[in-house]
């Protein structure tokens, strides 16, 4: 729960430290995962579990241990390239090109890889969870600034659904997903559609994540403000290890930094009037 003293004790401490003036920002935009909601750390073995199953049940089956590799190398190959280039994948190509290497030859788009992937996904509805007092804090936020999301998510209609299921989609006025735009975070595309869904310019915006890279400099280099939420580090949060760890321990540039939500509102002076 929030305190409202806790907040402005906060407030004096941000002005102190010179952190950042928010008075010409107009929005606010958000990052979804490890930002909003968190996935346990067992999320994948357990997706992983039911792709396989859902294979075996249509006839296709193959060593487990076979194709867990051959998907590890897929996903380090095609997510490696979209990192690269910015542009999206999507888990359909890598089941295809990990049964390839088992032996089976299917189109990304039969139905045998669509129901694999909603079998994959459906773990994630079970295993995720939302951050303390994140629907609190939108609600405050919302009823002020237009606020958006950007989330590099490979299948829109999971994205969606999990933004209905944890009660978010109100809040927003636009959602931005990698999978459906066909570019993900950092790429410049990614957070152009973003500024330019909630009608404001680069530098009216405010845009909050935990990645230092995708998120916090990719923001920066797209010329706007950011705010690096280290809520599940500071709090030692474990949650789902990443095929590409970032490769930034913190963002190239100083922004600011909280840990939770009550801080991150300390740095809105008229929303908490001393």
């Amino acid at each position: 729960m929030f305190n409202h003293k806790s907040i402005l004790k906060a407030q004096q401490v941000n002005a102190a430290r010179g952190i950042m003036d928010i008075g010409f920002i107009k929005a606010i935009g958000f990052d979804l995962f490890n930002t909003l909601i968190v996935a346990k750390p067992n999320t994948l073995k357990e997706s992983m579990n039911r792709l396989i199953d859902s294979l075996w049940n249509t006839g296709i089956k193959f060593h487990k241990s076979e194709f867990k590799e051959a998907y590890k190398k897929a996903v380090i190959e095609l997510v490696g390239k979209a990192r690269e280039t910015g542009i999206e994948t999507h888990n359909k190509f890598w089941i295809t090109k990990a049964l390839s290497e088992v032996g089976y030859q299917l189109n990304p788009d039969d139905p045998e890889i669509s129901d694999a992937i909603e079998a994959y996904f459906s773990a994630f509805f079970e295993y995720c969870y939302i951050i303390p007092d994140t629907l609190k804090t939108l609600e405050i936020l919302s009823s002020s600034f237009p606020l958006g999301l950007l989330t590099n998510f490979t299948d829109p209609p999971v994205a969606k659904k999990l933004i209905e299921e944890f009660h978010l989609r109100p809040f927003f006025e636009t959602i931005v997903i990698s999978g459906q735009l066909g570019y993900r975070k950092p790429h410049p595309k990614a957070f152009k559609k973003l500024v330019d869904s909630l009608g404001v310019k680069p530098d009216e915006l405010i845009y909050v994540g935990d990645d230092p890279g995708p998120d916090i400099d990719g923001a920066l280099e797209a010329g706007i403000m950011a705010v690096w939420l280290t809520y599940t580090q500071d709090h030692g949060v474990r949650n789902i290890p990443l095929a590409f760890p970032t490769d930034l321990k913190r963002p190239s540039r100083p922004v600011p930094r909280v840990n939770d939500w009550q801080e991150f509102l300390s740095l809105f002076p008229n929303l908490y009037p001393a």
